[in-house]
């Protein structure tokens, strides 16, 4: 058999969504709840691969609570796994303060509280975006290739 005639395998693609309330609370949650289903999914606590996407997952939620909150609407974090990507998507329903996407971030001046986090996402992410939510919202979605 050649290649291009051989069998695949099945493709198994894992997905967890949750809605979260908007507030610290809220994406503390989401950054514990989304390490568990990964823990479940075969990468463990600890590994390079959960400590980076705890981190997406952390910043990105905060985001979504900080700038993107609009009172009485949740956000939403999506993880798609398959066998060489976790994607991890934060929705919220505001369609102000939409960040600019990758190369667009800004370092802040020295001191500053903030405006940091889309600089850490775009190091720790091997693709990032922000890509419009239907019917309202944006969604900020970073990718991990993952290790074979």
């Amino acid at each position: 058999m050649t290649p291009s005639t051989a069998p695949h395998g099945p493709v198994t693609v894992r997905v967890f969504a949750q809605r979260f309330s908007s507030t610290p609370r809220g994406a503390r949650l989401a950054r514990h709840l989304a390490l568990h289903r990964l823990d479940v999914w075969g990468i463990p606590y600890g590994s390079d691969a959960s400590d980076t996407a705890a981190l997406l997952v952390a910043e990105l939620a905060t985001n979504a609570i900080t700038h993107g909150r609009v009172p009485g609407r949740d956000f939403e974090v999506r993880l798609t796994l398959d066998a060489e990507t976790l994607r991890i998507d934060v929705a919220d329903a505001s369609g102000e303060r939409r960040p600019e996407g990758p190369g667009g971030s800004v370092v802040p001046a020295a001191g500053a509280d903030g405006g940091r986090g889309l600089l850490l996402v775009e190091v720790l992410a091997d693709r990032w975006a922000v890509l419009d939510r239907l019917p309202v919202g944006k969604t900020v979605r970073a990718e991990l290739d993952l290790p074979h």
